[in-house]
């Protein structure tokens, strides 16, 4: 069993746990701070980020984008109509810039600051950066979600999936990234109805109940977390 270092509200984390879902294959899950700088973490990547990924072998891959890459070419290929990659090269590109969009470009404007200020703070000591939320970066990132939202329920109400005609990485990058602003309650789904049924459909999939199980201490999530007709 390959085992996964990650923290259970990086949305980078949550897309490899559900694109491993989706092929059937479980992974061992340690969950990791980065922020304590363990020195048996630093051994496996120096930069202390996550996800990292214990390959065969124990080989450390490192980051959500290369561990994506290696599933595709090591179980994707295998697995024909339930690839979660493209055959095509110019619709790999749409499904990597849509990737791109939900774990880089929305985690840069909203969920980064969100966890961090809402979830991490209040468990990190102060010497490494804890303490009380900064209201001013919440407002700032809550700025942004509903143009985050609005351009999902575009993409939902004019394509099958995200990316295309069939469920896709697309999907699980979105999905990670919306999962952990729907576990705070930062998204009001009414306003979305694409957006809200799409999610609907990716959180009823089996590979989303271990999201589902989710917890962290201190912050439960909202009453509709866990709930398929939200």
């Amino acid at each position: 069993m390959l085992t996964l270092f990650h923290h259970p509200m990086f949305a980078t984390c949550r897309f490899i746990r559900l694109c491993f879902a989706e092929y059937g294959e479980e992974l061992a899950l340690i969950e990791e701070k980065p922020w304590l700088r363990r020195k048996e973490f630093l051994s496996l990547n120096p930069a202390a980020s996550l996800p990292v990924l214990l390959a065969e072998g124990d080989v450390p891959i490192v980051g959500a984008g290369v561990i994506a890459e290696y599933i595709d070419e090591t179980r994707g290929v295998l697995k024909r109509d339930k690839r979660l990659f493209a055959e095509d090269p110019m619709e790999r590109a749409e499904i990597r810039r849509l990737c791109d969009w939900y774990l880089d470009k929305m985690e840069s404007e909203v969920t980064r600051h969100l966890v961090r200020e809402r979830v991490l703070k209040p468990l990190m000591p102060s010497s490494q950066g804890g303490g009380s939320p900064d209201s001013a970066a919440i407002r700032a990132a809550r700025s942004n979600v509903r143009q985050h939202v609005k351009y999902t329920n575009w993409l939902a109400g004019t394509r099958d999936w995200l990316g295309g005609g069939r469920i896709t990485y697309a999907d699980m990058a979105a999905a990670a990234a919306l999962s952990v602003l729907d576990y705070l309650g930062e998204v009001n789904w009414s306003d979305f109805p694409a957006a809200k049924d799409w999610y609907s459909r990716v959180k009823s999939r089996p590979s989303f109940r271990p999201l589902l199980a989710d917890r962290v201490r201190g912050l439960s999530p909202v009453s509709t977390y866990g709930d398929l007709d939200f």
